[in-house]
């Protein structure tokens, strides 16, 4: 199952000193906006999302139809797809998307340890 473009989200204390902390590692903003408190900062291939008091856990990101530049894919698998394979699979979802609907969508599972994985589609 192709989930698509791959970050990791993190709940930051503080924005400014995380945005620093990461460029002195070499990541550059990619996209977000510091004064809505998100950034998303990428170093080659990886993507890491900044989050200031937005959510309570570090999450998991997948994005389809996304590739790691944030550049639509000509094919790729939709959510309300990913979300049915998991379900036939016996996989919980915390959230789910209304399968009815077309475009922009979400789910969330947790893993066995409660880490919530995001499951984003953008387009």
């Amino acid at each position: 199952m192709a989930l698509g473009a791959f970050s990791i989200s993190l709940n930051v204390e503080d924005i400014h000193i995380s945005k620093q902390f990461y460029e002195t590692l070499g990541f550059t903003v990619f996209g977000g906006d510091i004064e809505k408190n998100y950034l998303i900062m990428k170093n080659d291939q990886t993507l890491i999302g900044l989050f200031q008091g937005m959510f309570d856990r570090n999450i998991l990101t997948f994005n389809p139809g996304w590739d790691q530049d944030a550049k639509t894919l000509d094919k790729f698998i939709d959510v309300r797809d990913i979300q049915k394979e998991l379900k036939s699979k016996g996989i919980t979802l915390s959230s789910e998307v209304d399968e009815t609907t077309k475009g922009p969508g979400n789910i969330i599972i947790m893993d066995p340890d409660g880490n919530p994985i995001l499951i984003d589609q953008h387009i």
